[in-house]
């Protein structure tokens, strides 16, 4: 499959209020995000990012270093035209997390967040590069938010893809011993369609 044709048609002539992963408010990114306590000025990356409304709320908030990436790059132009009023631009960058060439070679992050990426990496080495690539370019110190479909209860496909399961303890095992598990929640996400979709939120720390 060609997936950079099907996210590209996902999200093509589509509303996105109306996408099965939207969230009005991505409350419990924020939540997270702000028990970090980072700077305003901190490198955020939001990892596939696509049309999410969590980079809009993150500059109403003040953080000015926000760099937002999406195997899309039609998604990454709606984003961008939603965004055109701000003073600050965010970065955009369009690659791809299975074979990263743009986002090696940017500078450490102090925060790494990923809403419902993660879990479409099916393949053990495509899940082996996307943990690398987190280890490559996140500081010591800095924060990873990982949120993505429950092991027992998730759903099983997504986008008519596939999809790998997790609990906290198979991210923390993925991240290794460098990253200590902060927080953890179970959380019920209700889509557009009113159909339920069980999360796993995690929190994670970099110690060295």
């Amino acid at each position: 499959m060609d997936y950079k044709e099907h996210w590209n048609q996902a999200y093509e002539g589509k509303v996105t209020e109306q996408l099965g992963w939207y969230e009005d408010i991505s409350q419990p990114s924020l939540d997270l995000i702000k028990e970090c306590n980072i700077e305003k000025h901190a490198r955020i990356i939001n990892i596939g990012a696509g049309t999410s409304t969590l980079t809009d709320s993150l500059m109403d908030d003040g953080f000015s270093n926000i760099i937002v990436t999406d195997i899309s790059n039609s998604a990454l132009e709606i984003l961008r035209k939603r965004l055109s009023h701000y003073k600050n631009q965010p970065q955009f960058i369009h690659d791809d997390l299975t074979n990263p060439t743009k986002l090696q070679k940017i500078e450490p992050v102090d925060l790494w967040h990923d809403r419902a990426v993660l879990h479409f990496l099916t393949k053990e080495e495509e899940r082996s590069t996307y943990f690398n690539l987190v280890k490559s370019i996140t500081k010591i110190g800095s924060y990873v938010i990982l949120a993505e479909f429950e092991l027992e209860k998730g759903a099983e496909k997504c986008c008519n893809l596939n999809v790998y399961r997790y609990t906290s303890k198979m991210l923390g095992e993925y991240l290794g011993d460098d990253f200590e598990l902060i927080k953890d929640f179970p959380y019920t996400f209700f889509n557009p369609r009113k159909d339920t979709r069980a999360y796993i939120y995690t929190l994670f720390k970099r110690k060295s």
